[in-house]
């Protein structure tokens, strides 16, 4: 045919090209694997790697290949059950200073790394692990931060000597009795310059009882809110690396829930102890006159003081003293301080913390205080056949600063570096869970189940391809072949796309594509039954191929819009499974509009172009 020009031919050509690349890698199965992850204080070395040798052949279990990059081992077995004992026997061997996790080493060859092709995640329905949905109690964050208020009403009335006959709260109002009306105004005055956050109201007054309310408006809550699942999101990320979990999935599901997946995890008792552990921050002034050298030889500590440890294993000496803890702090966050240029850590405490810091910084200019983080995981332990709850705890001094000036509640810690001062403000707002959270749905998936999702869902799509390919060619004949090459270059290209975005590869996404091949060979039908009506109708072939692709084009655009804001609303409003089902589906009408109709027509074209027919094989 004369009427479909070269450059179309160039745009298939490149684009079935870019398809088989980018979907190539998905036919290299990944390998069972154990990455070992090292720090700045416990690098990965010639001695570590001789010592995962020695245990893995302990424990029977020597590896097929051993991989190093930077801070990471990559070791690959044969199978999953050899890599779970390997995973059990360096766990145990190499105790808390590496991260041990079960992984999937990719065999995908360099090249096509080197052009960006990789194979698609698998999730958690296909590799197996640990799923838990986490409920968030906001409501106990909103009454603590209510009781700080009242603690800080109550702490500034005070100071201003105002009198007050009562101040109590009743759930999300703080109320203040006052005895004359100038009380309060001069309290209405000096709540809002404290706490603008608070809204003020005058309420029922009379028999010398002047009221004031003070409430949380509805900006202030939902902001709360927003931080409280923001800071639990940040702390279960953090103690999911405990875990020693590859690629987790640790996400926000609706307003108040939190979807964590650990793939690989078959322990549901670990994940429990570790996720539901408690932490928190305590800021203790540095002992500096203590003879470090002299405890460290003598292990005699003064009992007024404490040995700790830094991020690098350098010892330091505090003193028992707390100034303030990790529960009695507002906010924290990372930034620049506006004269030097450097990393800070803006810190704020509540206003009791801050008195005691103004009392200590007043005294201590020129000296150093310590933060040091605390952590209780809660175990469960055996003894003589009856579960006996323990916790460990683990303190760990993340940041040794000098005291420049006086402050209180709103202070900087400098001296780090950017990555740093961001880390350090993390663990400061996120070392402990902002608000509980329960349970409430939990599954686990083993990976023998996984590997039969895979084998069920390449079955499935196999079968509905096979299906609709079968159909098509006895029913269209020549153009039915024709579209059952598109059809198979749909597939290839709707993996290669998925691939290319690294999207997450579930059941309900093989569900999405064996859906597509179905609903992709609607616009090839659309196409030839134009082309036969057509022919009835007395046109010549080749115009009846031409009329068949222009009026059937907008037939096929209208229904394919249709499906595709169908999933544009499924990827809207729905999350989790459905979302990963939506976009599957949105790809796979897309990337089917280019094959059913682009790439049919060019193949017809090389068939038919240049030929004088009398009939047409559909």
């Amino acid at each position: 045919m004369t009427d479909f020009p070269r450059w179309k031919y160039g745009l298939v050509l490149v684009v079935l090209l870019f398809g088989i690349l980018y979907a190539l890698p998905n036919v290299f199965r990944p390998q069972a694997a154990v990455q070992i992850q090292g720090s700045s204080s416990n690098p990965i070395t010639p001695a570590l790697q001789r010592q995962v040798v020695q245990v893995l052949r302990k424990a029977g279990t020597p590896d097929l290949e051993s991989t190093r990059s930077g801070d990471k081992l990559l070791l690959r077995f044969s199978n999953t059950d050899t890599q779970l004992k390997a995973y059990t026997a360096l766990r145990d061997g190499l105790g808390d200073r590496y991260v041990v996790a079960l992984n999937l080493a990719s065999t995908v060859p360099g090249w096509l790394r080197a052009i960006g092709a990789n194979a698609m995640p698998l999730g958690l329905d296909l590799q197996g692990g640990v799923h838990f949905l986490l409920q968030v109690d906001a409501k106990s964050v909103l009454d603590q931060q209510m009781q700080r208020y009242l603690d800080d009403v109550r702490d500034s009335l005070r100071a201003k000597h105002i009198d007050y006959d009562s101040l109590n709260r009743r759930g999300g109002t703080i109320s203040v009795v006052l005895k004359t009306a100038a009380a309060r105004d001069a309290a209405r005055t000096l709540i809002a310059r404290n706490d603008s956050a608070l809204q003020l109201a005058n309420g029922a007054s009379g028999n010398g009882r002047y009221v004031l309310d003070a409430t949380l408006g509805a900006a202030e809550l939902t902001k709360i809110e927003n931080s409280i699942i923001t800071q639990n999101l940040t702390t279960m990320r953090n103690r999911v690396n405990a875990l020693g979990v590859s690629e987790p999935v640790i996400q926000q599901q609706g307003a108040t829930r939190i979807v964590v997946e650990l793939p690989g995890v078959q322990d549901t008792a670990q994940a429990k102890r570790i996720l539901g552990a408690t932490a928190t921050l305590e800021f203790h002034p540095v002992d500096q006159s203590a003879d470090i050298e002299q405890i460290l030889k003598t292990g005699i500590v003064s009992p007024e003081d404490r040995l700790y440890r830094m991020r690098d294993g350098r010892p330091l000496v505090l003193k028992k003293k707390v100034i303030a803890s990790g529960d009695e702090m507002v906010n924290a966050s990372s930034g620049f301080d506006p004269q030097s240029g450097q990393p800070t850590v803006n810190v704020e405490l509540d206003s009791a913390a801050a008195a005691r810091m103004f009392d200590f910084t007043t005294r201590n200019v020129g000296k150093n205080m310590a933060i040091v983080y605390i952590e209780r995981i809660p175990e469960v332990k055996q003894v003589d056949g009856k579960e006996v709850h323990t916790s460990k705890t683990k303190e760990q001094v993340i940041s040794d600063a000098t005291v420049q000036g006086v402050f209180s509640k709103n202070f900087q810690i400098t001296g780090l570096t950017q990555t740093e001062a961001q880390n350090l403000a993390l663990l400061l707002k996120s070392g402990s869970l902002a608000a509980p959270m329960n349970i409430v749905e939990e599954r686990v998936i083993g990976p023998s189940l996984g590997q039969l999702n895979i084998e069920k869902g390449l079955l499935s799509v196999l079968l509905g391809l096979g299906l609709v390919l079968v159909a098509a060619a006895i029913y269209y004949k020549l153009f039915g072949l024709v579209a059952d090459i598109a059809l198979v270059f749909n597939l290839v290209l709707l993996v290669a796309v998925l691939s290319l975005f690294q999207a997450t590869l579930t059941m309900p996404g093989i569900a999405g594509i064996v859906l597509t091949l179905g609903m992709a060979i609607d616009a090839n039908v659309l196409i030839c039954e134009r082309v036969r009506e057509e022919l009835r109708n007395g046109s010549t072939p080749l115009a009846s191929i031409r009329a068949g692709y222009e009026k059937a084009w907008a037939t096929i655009l209208d229904a394919n819009v249709t499906h595709l804001l169908a999933a544009f609303g499924l990827m809207t409003f729905g999350s989790g499974s459905i979302r990963g089902f939506a976009i599957t589906l949105a790809v796979g009408i897309l990337t089917s509009m280019f094959t059913s109709v682009t790439v049919t027509h060019a193949i017809t074209a090389l068939i038919h172009g240049g030929r004088k027919l009398k009939t047409l094989s559909v």
